[in-house]
């Protein structure tokens, strides 16, 4: 049994990512990302603050806009289209969730389908279908897609079920392992599929991506399968430093042993999320600049 590890493969694809911008340097472009964050949600915050501190770590430029939670729409809709046209920004990022009267929906639509390294816009979801490369795929299911490459796991014919059918995990994780890249046969199942246990078990491929700690246990689960576990859940746990604990939606322990390969959680997918994150902000830039 393998275990896949992100942070290792997250590393690699980081470093890739420095060389990239040593060289737009070397032709006097600094890639640049913008990270908007409204109202002072804790968790949002944490997460903010890794992305501005990566940037830093990389070189690249980045832009931290924090609004008070009280931020209307149009203010919010505002400060996206200066983002917009703000030649030094080539990626924009409005943290999710934000607070209840803020519209989301909105909010993706309005920024620059060029600059939305999230792969949100209506614009960027087409293009995945569509297979077209110059599109922004969201972060988490192009890093599951690496990791799976990283281990070497052949995806050309396999069966693969993903658990979730999230804009921001489920459906684009779906495409990807359809697509003419990957060639698997890919069903979408979700919290209202009949007998989830007895279809997953057919998987070769299994992503789990479903927002339940320890939801996918070794019934769930085929010998010699590959499970790829999105989850990212805190339990209570008196026994923790912090009485906590994270765990993914797999139940690790028990599931493990039946895989040919596994992402633990942490440590799998989790750093892959921000690599990719940089990888496409350089990537935006590139596009925007021409080279």
């Amino acid at each position: 049994m393998q275990i896949i590890d992100g942070k290792q493969v997250a590393a690699q694809v980081l470093e890739e990512v420095a060389q990239d911008i040593a060289e737009l340097k070397t032709k006097g472009i600094l890639p640049g990302l913008a990270v908007v964050l409204v109202g002072n949600d804790p968790a949002s915050q944490v997460y903010v603050g890794s992305k501005v501190k990566k940037c830093a770590e990389l070189g690249m430029n980045s832009k931290k806009i924090v609004l008070p939670e009280e931020t209307t729409q149009d203010e919010l809709l505002e400060v996206i289209r200066q983002l917009n046209e703000d030649s030094s920004i080539h990626g924009i990022l409005v943290q999710s969730p934000p607070p209840p009267h803020i519209d989301e929906a909105e909010v993706v639509l309005a920024i620059n389908p060029a600059k939305d390294v999230d792969g949100f816009h209506p614009e960027n979801v087409a293009k995945l279908v569509l297979e077209d490369e110059t599109g922004f795929v969201p972060c988490t299911p192009l890093g599951c897609m690496r990791l799976l490459e990283s281990a070497g796991v052949q995806t050309a014919g396999k069966r693969a079920v993903v658990i979730g059918r999230s804009m921001i995990v489920g459906k684009p994780m779906a495409h990807l392992l359809m697509s003419k890249k990957a060639n698997a046969t890919v069903t979408i199942a979700h919290s209202r599929t009949v007998n989830l246990p007895d279809l997953c078990k057919e998987a070769d491929i299994l992503v789990a991506a479903i927002g339940r700690p320890n939801f996918v246990t070794k019934d769930f689960v085929k010998e010699g399968a590959v499970v790829i576990d999105v989850g990212i859940n805190r339990v209570d746990d008196a026994t923790a430093p912090r009485g906590y604990k994270i765990v993914g939606d797999v139940a690790y322990d028990e599931v493990a042993p039946l895989c040919s390969a596994i992402t633990p959680v942490p440590g799998g997918v989790g750093p892959m999320t921000i690599a990719l994150l940089m990888a496409n902000t350089v990537k935006a830039c590139r596009q925007q600049n021409h080279c």
